[in-house]
């Protein structure tokens, strides 16, 4: 066991790596293999910070590929405790544009094969997922969003889809008409991983496009993505940096971290 050189952890693009001080790489092995890259640790605030990009610094890993159980027994290997995940979404709404931030309650998996449990072998372990975000990660940053001027939804659902294709108009409406907010590819099962490990997660979705089902143009293309989340890079790394100063240093008001009380876990936690 590894010892708790960061609490908080950062899961996200490679853009997010200026936004650490004093930053070391660490090579972390994993019962589930590598992650996507070595944890970068490093200082924000003055609070000790793991950076790991999800689909590796070279985007070699797409979304149904992404090593999601490395990733989270990773980052709670070197202590983290805290988890924001940052991300790229589709609207399912016209009346949420690009630009538009996310922080969404709940979650709908619509993916297919993904290793989503730590517990496969030596007996079942049931968490409870009723809520699958940490309330107070989930309050402070959307705190940090208004604070910072973002147009913000502060709740919704995200339904996350296999990838790495973009839903057709046909799926995007029946999405849309379920009541479900925003679409994306890396959600799940990063927020069901995170809460097996008794971690806090908390989702920060960018608005980057608006979807099949409610585009007109002839579709999302990965270049408009891409675009639309460099020109918002700064700013969303900003928030970032602000939901981090203002998380609270015990994990007293939210209940991530008992959600494995009285559960008999058959693998030993890091």
């Amino acid at each position: 066991m590894r010892a708790h050189l960061a609490s908080i952890g950062v899961i996200g693009g490679s853009g997010f790596y200026e936004f650490l001080d004093d930053a070391t790489e660490i090579a972390v092995q994993t019962p589930f293999g590598p992650p996507s890259d070595p944890v970068t640790i490093g200082t924000v605030a003055g609070r000790s910070v793991a950076f790991l990009p999800r689909h590796g610094r070279d985007h070699r890993f797409p979304p149904h590929k992404i090593p999601y159980q490395a990733n989270l027994w990773a980052l709670r290997s070197v202590g983290v405790r805290q988890v924001l995940a940052p991300s790229a979404v589709g609207s399912l709404s016209a009346g949420y544009g690009p630009g538009t931030l996310v922080i969404p309650d709940q979650i709908v998996d619509r993916t297919s094969g993904r290793p989503q449990t730590y517990y496969g072998d030596g007996g079942a372990v049931h968490v409870q997922f009723a809520d699958p975000y940490c309330g107070s990660g989930r309050s402070v940053a959307v705190a940090a969003a208004r604070e910072g001027g973002w147009a913000v939804v502060p709740d919704g659902t995200l339904v996350v889809i296999e990838g790495p294709r973009f839903s057709t108009r046909a799926e995007s409406r029946w999405y849309a008409a379920q009541g479900w907010t925003i679409v994306g590819m890396t959600g799940h099962p990063e927020a069901v991983l995170a809460r097996e490990l008794a971690l806090c997660y908390t989702p920060l979705c960018l608005v980057t496009d608006t979807d099949a089902g409610v585009d007109q143009g002839e579709g999302v293309t990965h270049e408009e993505v891409m675009r639309v989340f460099a020109r918002n890079l700064n700013r969303l790394r900003g928030l970032v940096l602000s939901v981090i100063e203002n998380l609270p240093g015990e994990r007293d008001s939210c209940t991530c971290g008992s959600s494995l009380d009285g559960l008999k876990l058959p693998i030993e936690l890091p």
